[in-house]
């Protein structure tokens, strides 16, 4: 095959994420609910009996499966299945920037707002507690920022005799900021953090424009 052939057959191709079909990938819902006449934002704190992350604040979301016709289908599914409400609870959900991550993943985060606030029953399996905090207050309190360093562990049967350098390759030692945000004795961090302040950053952006 001619270099023209090649190009023929990419012509019009829409890029994706290198390595799209093997990254897991989940979507979540930052839900909005008014609360005497205020909107405040609701966090779970995770089941001590789930697996994976015990006691941690977050978002109701989990994993698109193939049942999900699109990550937004996901995001409502995973929040009436964890808060135990209906689908018409949920309104006007609205993607916000999706994270890719260092652990071959995708998060892809909504927003949206929850009317019926009452019929709220969390699924014990998942849920330990649902809470709320007036948005007021991610608007008035930045996150504190704390670096964490990655460190680079080649295996021991790396071939260092193929590499410039050898072993002793000066690799890139990379750092990523965590954000944390205390609460009424809550502490919201991580992917969370992330999520929520990229959010806030959006709200203050609008109100600076308005």
């Amino acid at each position: 095959m001619d270099s023209t052939n090649i190009i023929a057959k990419l012509k019009g191709r829409i890029p994706s994420i290198l390595g799209h079909d093997q990254l897991r990938k989940s979507a979540v819902l930052l839900p909005l609910v008014e609360v005497e006449g205020e909107t405040h934002i609701l966090f779970e704190v995770r089941s001590m009996k789930m697996r994976s992350q015990p006691g941690d604040i977050c978002f109701p979301g989990g994993r698109i499966d193939k049942t999900d016709a699109d990550p937004r289908h996901c995001a409502i599914r995973e929040t009436t299945e964890e808060l135990g409400i209906s689908e018409a609870s949920i309104d006007d959900v609205i993607p916000l920037d999706y994270i890719v991550n260092d652990l071959s993943r995708i998060i892809y985060p909504f927003v949206g707002r929850i009317t019926k606030v009452e019929q709220i029953m969390p699924n014990p399996s998942e849920v330990g507690e649902v809470f709320t905090v007036p948005l007021s207050f991610f608007l008035e309190n930045e996150p504190k920022c704390y670096k964490v360093n990655l460190q680079v562990s080649p295996e021991t049967d790396f071939p260092y005799h193929l590499i410039v350098g050898g072993e002793d390759y000066n690799w890139r030692v990379r750092q990523i900021d965590e954000l944390f945000y205390e609460y009424d004795g809550k502490v919201i961090w991580g992917l969370t953090a992330k999520i929520l302040t990229h959010f806030i950053q959006l709200v203050k952006a609008e109100q600076k424009l308005s």
